[in-house]
């Protein structure tokens, strides 16, 4: 048996259209997960799924406002009833707005923390009967060094993620009963458009990421890919409430 094998189980990946979600959707697809992409960009969702369905997997995009409870729940009720099941979730969902804490209002705030945390515990709590019923399943967030690291620019950013590692962590000891293993990422300094922004944005970033990563370079989506799969699959089963920093050992460069 390989442990790492995903063949028919349904993963849902919020805002896997792009970037860091799409490149986990891909790793998992080609573990043998059929793929729902669950994003607010119609056209863009398409784009993902056709990208998939041209590397040989089983996909569909399913609309959702990860902020709004009513739009989750329909999210699962669709993907329920296109896809019979559903084993796996990955909340990736996410945004910034990058300013300093004199200049952040409370909109910002309200924005980057319900994309980012408050669509986790929503996403979590929908999926949490149907992975109940299937017998167990899989929950992974998406966190970011921010969680552990703080930036005069992301007040709302690293609120937010370093409340999805908590949130993790409550939900994998409330949940592991169930059979549910609720994990967390850390992606460091991931080529993306969101961080493709933050160059425009931030003066010496890129060169102070170069200069903090022992890899030597700014990470790729599909470095996520394996990842995913492991947390994804059985062969993590004994693995919950754990936090895997994904960084190229930027978290681990003085």
């Amino acid at each position: 048996m390989n442990p790492f094998d995903l063949s028919g189980r349904v993963a849902v990946i919020t805002g896997g259209n792009g970037g860091i979600g799409l490149g986990m959707a891909r790793g998992l697809a080609a573990a043998g997960a059929r793929i729902v992409v669950a994003g607010r960009n119609v056209q863009k969702s398409q784009q993902a799924v056709d990208r998939l369905q041209q590397e040989g997997a089983q996909a569909l995009a399913l609309p959702v406002n990860v902020t709004d409870e009513a739009s989750v729940a329909e999210l699962f009720e669709q993907c329920a009833a296109h896809c019979g099941r559903i084993d796996i979730l990955v909340n990736n969902a996410g945004t910034n707005i990058r300013r300093p804490p004199q200049d952040c209002s409370a909109s910002d705030w309200h924005t980057v923390v319900d994309t980012n945390l408050t669509s986790t515990f929503l996403c979590s709590r929908a999926a949490y009967p149907h992975l109940k019923r299937g017998g167990g399943g899989k929950i992974l967030n998406v966190g970011s060094m921010m969680s552990v690291f703080g930036a005069p620019y992301a007040p709302a950013y690293a609120a937010s993620k370093g409340g999805v590692v908590q949130l993790t962590k409550s939900m994998a000891t409330a949940w592991a009963a169930d059979n549910i293993q609720v994990n967390a990422i850390l992606p460091g300094w991931i080529d993306t458009e969101l961080t493709q922004a933050a160059r425009r944005q931030v003066d010496g970033l890129n060169e102070r990421v170069l200069a903090r990563t022992p890899a030597g370079r700014w990470g790729k989506p599909d470095d996520l890919a394996g990842v995913a799969v492991f947390l994804c699959s059985a062969a993590s089963d004994f693995i919950t409430g754990a936090t895997v920093a994904v960084d190229g050992g930027f978290s681990a460069q003085a």
